[in-house]
């Protein structure tokens, strides 16, 4: 039978059946029990304690929402959350390897991009993108190039340019930042 630090002794089984007949305060007991080896088991996977916070949130919640269908094994809700942590943790580490960043123009423009009063025809913010791109060092192009263009990983941008990856990870931060300034000023001259 699982039991809590406190001594409790329901078990997930009985904890979930609570939840699933509304009751909050059951699944907090289920999350509290099992919020760090779920965290651990996504950060092992993607080694960043921000996305593991992220991963372990969302397993909670999967759980939730499907908490009427999930069978658990040996009343332990533990193995569930621990496998769902693990697929959820393997697709943000692949896609982080596939594309490290958003395009840098899909994250410029996420913000104003559902407001039609604040678009800006996508050719001149191409266009003046592409003006300030050439405007950038040379280190900051071929980082452009690495990260945006070919979709490199910090780590493997870092390598190629010989830097450490904050280094990467705080150039580009201001680069997008910059580009985010210098796209607001276009907008307010349209």
């Amino acid at each position: 039978m699982m039991t809590t630090d406190s001594g409790d002794s329901t078990t997930d089984e009985t904890l979930l059946a609570k939840a699933r007949h509304g009751e909050q305060a059951a699944f907090g007991e289920l999350f509290d029990r099992h919020v760090k080896a779920v965290f651990w088991q996504a950060y092992g996977v993607v080694q960043d304690a921000d996305s593991a916070q992220d991963i372990t949130q969302e397993a909670f919640c999967t759980l939730w929402l499907k908490r009427d269908t999930v069978f658990l094994a040996k009343q332990s809700a533990l193995p569930w959350l621990l496998v769902t942590a693990r697929n959820l943790a393997l697709n943000a580490a692949r896609k982080s390897r596939r594309n490290p960043t958003l395009t840098l123009v899909e994250e410029i423009t996420a913000d104003t991009a559902s407001e039609p009063e604040s678009v800006v025809d996508t050719h001149v913010v191409a266009n003046h993108i592409a003006h300030a791109i050439d405007g950038l060092s040379a280190i900051d192009r071929e980082l452009f190039d690495l990260c945006v263009e070919e979709e490199l990983s910090y780590e493997q941008a870092a390598a190629r340019l010989g830097i450490s990856h904050g280094a990467v990870r705080n150039r580009l931060s201001r680069l997008k930042k910059r580009l985010r300034n210098d796209l607001a000023d276009v907008r307010e001259e349209s």
